[in-house]
């Protein structure tokens, strides 16, 4: 008996603005208890589709059958107007009708997320790390046969990464993932369902995610070699067309028939897959400052849910790297706020120095910007436009994003337009909180290269160790240590 299939799309369309496809006639199916990884290119369409999935959006054309299933998503970041919540009320939205037994629920899929904290805690009071394992729970507490997660292991660290893992190879109902994570992925996933940006149709491929990339490039390759044996050809047909128009009588009814031949091998060459681009390389200048860029005092971190203050002495000049580290919790993102803030004694950053900060929940941005007044608001040079536009382009953000709000980029174009600002702002001081969330591991080396190359002096949170290697620091300041 075949299994059952839980999920179908069938040749479905949708767009968000007329004649600009985010898919087209997209067609895959998922069976019961499959795990499979959704890939494509950074505003490709990922999303929209989990949204498809959902209900929250209708498709425009096609059919998305849903067999008696139930489905619970967990999302990139918790939304802003959730952050006041506390813990019990924002599980509480969870369902239509609170269950007399909420508290008992909670308690079960926070122990499955290794997540403990008190139920009466803000959710906006939680780490980043915590809160990704707060997303994961609120889909958890629905108990759904098809399980969405977007970018689950994004402020993770790597207790909390190995913990998902564990969870998801004992977990019996459909996994659909959005993950920029190679290793995560490759540890659980059956096959992949790629979304291709230029053609907008998904194609399936059933295998480890290793695998299935190692498919794609090769078919790209053969796709490649045929197009070339077919362009040859070409060109010979056009020349003994040209030469037998030109002579008349039969000659001139055989150049025709070769034209139409031609013609129809033209048509027959293989769209070839224009692959994921990759950002180009870049630098991030540094502000020229001598003498102390920053200090640091005294620092909060949090043991046992309870603030606590440690006396340090660190001090900051240009070319200074300093790798924050410590279990999700300890007060990484906290430390770093508080600094770019000047809100806190013992963190001091000298008057006269620019901060690049990226953060990870994307605080720098305003999301009621376009993304041109973005790039703009933070240029010296306000009227260097030309500048502006190359760096951009650089990072993907061609001009047709340019007049887009920040809060209909993808999070990974969010990601890309942070790096840009910073490449922009000049900074003397770059401060970076988990630089590689959402962003599509094709960029991480020339990210990697670009922050090992940068002179001025650097602070940064990262749980990703294969980008942190090939970052030289000469400092390690471990928060669970002091």
């Amino acid at each position: 008996m075949p299994e059952e299939v839980i999920l179908r799309f069938d040749e479905v369309n949708f767009e968000y603005t007329h004649k600009k496809p985010i898919l087209h006639e997209a067609s895959f199916s998922l069976r019961r208890g499959a795990k499979f990884t959704l890939m494509g290119q950074n505003g490709a369409g990922k999303s929209t589709i989990f949204k498809l999935i959902t209900g929250e959006l209708k498709p425009d054309k096609g059919r998305i059958s849903i067999t008696n299933a139930t489905i619970g998503t967990a999302r990139q970041t918790i939304a802003q107007a959730d952050l006041p919540l506390s813990i019990e009320d924002y599980f509480a939205k969870a369902f239509h009708e609170v269950p007399g037994n909420l508290k008992s629920r909670i308690k079960k899929v926070m122990e499955a997320v290794n997540l403990d904290v008190p139920i009466d805690r803000l959710v906006g009071q939680l780490s980043g790390g915590q809160q990704a394992r707060i997303l994961l729970a609120y889909a958890l507490i629905q108990d759904p046969d098809i399980l969405l997660l977007d970018e689950p292991t994004n402020n993770l660290d790597q207790a909390g990464i190995d913990h998902l893992i564990g969870f998801l190879l004992g977990h019996q109902k459909t996994v659909l993932v959005i993950s920029h994570d190679a290793d995560f992925l490759n540890l659980f996933t059956e096959g992949v369902i790629y979304l291709n940006n230029f053609t907008h149709e998904t194609e399936l491929y059933v295998g480890d995610y290793y695998a299935v990339v190692e498919e794609i490039k090769a078919r790209v390759e053969r796709e490649e070699k045929l197009n070339a044996q077919l362009e040859k050809q070409i060109r010979d047909r056009k020349e003994k067309v040209n030469f037998f128009a030109n002579k008349g009588g039969k000659m001139r009814q055989l150049a025709k028939k070769l034209k139409d031949e031609t013609e129809e091998m033209e048509e027959n060459k293989v769209e070839v897959r224009r692959e994921d681009k990759t950002i180009r390389p870049f630098a991030i200048p540094a502000q020229e400052i001598v003498g102390t860029i920053a200090k640091f005092t005294k620092i909060k971190i949090i043991k046992n849910h309870q603030p606590i203050f440690k006396k340090v002495e660190l001090e900051l000049k240009r070319r200074s790297r300093i790798l924050v580290i410590g279990p999700n919790g300890i007060g990484k993102s906290t430390l770093l706020r508080n600094l770019v803030a000047q809100t806190e004694d013992g963190l001091q950053i000298m008057p006269e120095v620019k901060v690049g900060y990226y953060s990870q929940d994307f605080s720098t941005l305003d999301f009621d910007q376009t993304v041109f007044d973005s790039l703009k608001s933070v240029m010296a040079d306000v009227a260097d436009e030309q500048t502006m536009r190359a760096v951009a382009a650089g990072f993907l953000i061609t001009g047709d994003l340019m007049g887009h709000q920040i809060s209909a980029l993808s999070e990974g174009q969010k990601g890309l337009l942070a790096l840009a600002r910073l490449v922009l702002i000049k900074p003397g001081l770059l401060i970076l909180d988990e630089p590689t969330n959402h962003i599509n591991f094709r960029h991480l080396p020339v990210i990697a290269e670009a922050i090992n190359n940068y002179e001025g002096a650097l602070i940064m949170v990262s749980h990703m160790a294969d980008f942190v290697k090939e970052i030289k620091f000469d400092q390690e300041l471990d928060l669970g240590k002091l």
